[in-house]
């Protein structure tokens, strides 16, 4: 199942990347104010919404179950945040003030936080986001039920 999950994925793959990336360029190359930037390129946000709409057309097309697709979206929340993870984990290692070690990003405070609080943050985050992923999945497994059903000419 995981590995059908991940190829399923590989166009949400590819946008975490670009805003992986992304945040990174605006944190540290750009230098732009975390306050001004995190909202342009949001890992969560992005998360999120693939997981709302991709599952919407999951019913339709692929005939998922409710569980099932809640596990994608699921999925999909689950990498993102080892992405958060791993990002977090180098900005702290390379001493790079980036998006991922500002304490904004971590505990919405202004002092910065050390590295075991910091990922401490990040297990919450983990939890939560997962959690809200999968919520966000249910619902556009119901939104999927809107969708005309697929016919056979387009494939």
């Amino acid at each position: 199942m995981l590995k059908e999950y991940a190829r399923l994925a590989r166009p949400f793959f590819v946008m975490l990347g670009v805003v992986t990336v992304g945040r990174w360029l605006l944190g540290t190359v750009f230098a732009v104010p975390y306050e001004k930037g995190t909202s342009a390129m949001s890992i969560v946000t992005l998360t999120l919404f693939a997981s709302l709409i991709s599952t919407a057309f999951l019913r339709p097309w692929r005939g998922w179950k409710l569980s099932r697709t809640a596990g994608f979206a699921m999925f999909m929340a689950v990498v993102s945040q080892l992405v958060v993870w791993a990002s977090t984990v180098a900005s702290y290692a390379l001493a790079v003030p980036s998006y991922f070690a500002n304490p904004m990003a971590l505990s919405r405070g202004a002092e910065p936080i050390g590295f075991l609080a910091a990922m401490g943050f990040r297990a919450g985050g983990l939890v939560v986001n997962t959690l809200l992923n999968g919520i966000a999945g249910a619902l556009g497994w119901a939104l999927g039920g809107l969708l005309p059903p697929g016919s056979e000419e387009g494939r």
